[in-house]
């Protein structure tokens, strides 16, 4: 993990390479690695997370964001999430709902995320670079 400011905001970015999160206690681990750097932002890259993140029913997702939150932390899950939002409607609903709020975000690539932080209005299309839906401007 290394922290970074990008577009102003300081981020922790887990590395690409590593065990799956999945669990509280990962969430945790995350938590205590952005005090470092008094960072807000969490970014996961797609890869690292459980696949189990992507199936709403397992409790993945909520148990994981969840802890975050509490520590009023946001998560960002950077990558392509083509396969579980066309596999499941209510994941895509889970990621549209998510991109509109401040907590957790999805977004295809780093570059997306400059955007989004920097209130750029040029999301992307839906279902271009990852699946997901177009995000809103800059969190408030």
């Amino acid at each position: 993990m290394r922290t970074e400011t990008r577009q102003g905001v300081p981020l922790l970015l887990v590395d690409d390479d590593g065990p799956a999160l999945s669990t509280p206690e990962d969430a945790l681990a995350l938590v205590a690695g952005s005090y470092d750097g008094d960072v807000e932002t969490v970014v996961v890259p797609v890869g690292r997370l459980d696949p189990e993140f992507f199936r709403l029913r397992s409790g993945v997702a909520g148990e994981f964001v969840q802890k975050l939150v509490n520590y009023r932390k946001r998560l960002v899950v950077v990558g392509d999430i083509t396969a579980a939002v066309s596999a499941s409607s209510a994941f895509h609903d889970f990621v549209v709902e998510s991109n509109r709020g401040d907590h957790l975000w999805f977004v295809p690539a780093l570059d997306a995320l400059d955007a989004r932080l920097s209130g750029s209005d040029s999301p992307e299309a839906p279902g271009s670079e990852g699946g997901v839906e177009p995000t809103p401007g800059p969190a408030h």
